[in-house]
């Protein structure tokens, strides 16, 4: 497994909100909008944080890489992309 799979799920997130097939969950919170995506983001940060406190490693995991996958759909719409997230963690690291 490489690091490489928040770009390759973030390109997969872009395909599903262009081509839209029937059954795609990104397609059924993107046709929401924004403002539920970023809700989203919101309630599995909160799960996240409750999971960190009182669930065990496993649970944890699992939170963060919901959370992760919600935060690439509400960037894919604002149109920020994996690469600007790098470069603005790298800038911050100098």
């Amino acid at each position: 497994m490489s690091n490489e799979i928040i770009d390759e799920l973030y390109k997969i997130i872009l395909d599903r909100i262009e081509k839209r097939p029937n059954g795609s969950y990104t397609v059924e919170i993107v046709n929401k909008g924004k403002a539920y995506v970023a809700r989203k983001v919101g309630e599995e940060s909160v799960e996240t944080i409750v999971a960190s406190l009182a669930e065990n490693k496993e649970r944890f995991i699992s939170e963060v890489a919901d959370l992760i996958y919600h935060l690439l759909v509400l960037m894919a719409l604002e149109g920020v992309t994996p690469e600007d997230i790098y470069r603005e963690l790298e800038r911050r690291r100098k």
